[in-house]
């Protein structure tokens, strides 16, 4: 008997984005949606729709088609091949890039995010709302329109705690909260013999540099490049540990955001820190963060890789997204760089390391939390492709 086939769009994913972080939420989400698929019985056709990138890890076993470039122009043209694959697909889910569903961005990128789902809506196919943060949104007109599209939409959920209430004080019924489903992301764990405790420092070239344009965008509290030159500058008194600095945004036309540049940077200046590899997809970021003993970062996908490789993290929050998320997983170590003050942090990473059999028990604990939510998930989109089927 031939099996079903269900063509299923993913709206804002990506398996070719420079951010490891978008890639590691699209492996998660097609993990999940095979998984379902096979105890339903049915195959699964992948259309993906999203930023591209310079990168290339796509799943040679899976049925996957690169969707057309979304143009806001060629949608009120009534010309866009957007538009007629979208026609296609039997259930859409969008992933909002983790985080992008928001006015904090800019005004531009969030009528793209906007569009691409009032397309969808009204093609009549139905759209969930994968894991994400939801909002802020400051601007009344922003927060207006978001909340007219999430009504409409089959089902919405947060990723954290905050997410949650936000849409609850929105009026969003239709919403649950669970967790990001990186935490489902496929790894090979590192068993590589070691003679001295491996520290891992994520190095996000976003804040080194102060924000997209310079300056000090997400307000910070914390001098972000002073406070992680304390950091190598201490643990490199400790003979017993091997430093690493560690990349997970690395794009090749957008400087300021490429945590390569930052690390290039403090390389020179600190010449005995090991540099990670440019890692080809987050699968095998993970696997190698899963070889750390202990990691700190600031891209909350590299900081969810080590959590959920049971590696004890301390995060640097910058925004909400992080406060939320390990407040969820009832996780008290981070760093909060819009709270904080430089010394302040560096001591609170410094003390993370200095107790690590205590972050780890922490990081079991919120796994199990983590598994917990995850499945609520996984049953939903069960739910779905057999309601599309």
């Amino acid at each position: 008997m031939t099996k079903k086939t269900l063509t299923i769009g993913l709206l804002w994913h990506s398996l070719t984005s420079d951010n490891l972080g978008v890639g590691a939420l699209t492996e998660s989400q097609l993990a999940i949606l095979n998984e379902a698929a096979a105890k339903l019985g049915v195959q699964l056709k992948f259309i993906i729709f999203g930023t591209a990138g310079g990168k290339h890890y796509y799943p040679a076993h899976l049925d996957i088609e690169t969707g057309s470039r979304i143009s806001i122009k060629q949608m009120l043209k009534g010309q866009s091949p957007f538009l007629d694959e979208v026609s296609r697909c039997d259930l859409v889910l969008d992933i909002g890039e983790g985080d992008s569903f928001a006015d904090i961005y800019g005004i531009k990128r969030f009528i793209f995010l906007i569009a691409s789902k009032y397309a969808v809506i009204a093609k009549k196919k139905p759209l969930i709302l994968s894991p994400q943060t939801i909002g802020p949104f400051d601007k009344w007109y922003a927060r207006l329109i978001a909340t007219y599209v999430m009504k409409k939409a089959a089902k919405v959920y947060a990723r954290d705690g905050m997410s949650a209430a936000y849409l609850k004080q929105l009026g969003v019924t239709s919403a649950d909260e669970v967790i990001d489903v990186a935490f489902k992301l496929p790894f090979t764990q590192d068993t590589s013999p070691k003679t001295r405790r491996r520290i891992g420092i994520n190095v996000s070239g976003l804040l080194f540099a102060g924000g997209y344009e310079g300056g000090n965008q997400f307000g910070l509290t914390v001098d972000y490049p002073k406070h992680v030159r304390q950091l190598i500058t201490a643990l490199q008194q400790h003979t017993d540990t091997e430093l690493w600095l560690v990349p997970h945004v690395i794009p090749d036309d957008i400087p300021n955001d490429d945590d390569r540049e930052a690390i290039k940077k403090l390389k020179a200046e600190f010449p005995q820190v090991n540099v990670a590899p440019e890692f080809t997809s987050p699968s095998a970021a993970k696997s190698f963060i899963s070889g750390l003993d202990f990691l700190t970062g600031a891209r909350m996908h590299a900081c969810i890789g080590a959590f959920s490789a049971g590696v004890p993290v301390v995060p640097f929050a910058y925004s909400r997204k992080f406060n939320g998320l390990f407040n969820t997983l009832e996780y008290p170590w981070i760093v909060d760089g819009r709270k904080d003050n430089t010394d302040e942090a560096t001591r609170k990473v410094l003390e993370g390391i200095q107790n690590l059999a205590q972050l780890k028990a922490g990081v079991d604990k919120g796994n199990l939390i983590a598994r917990d939510r995850l499945n609520k998930y996984e049953q939903g989109v069960m739910a779905a492709l057999k309601a599309a089927a």
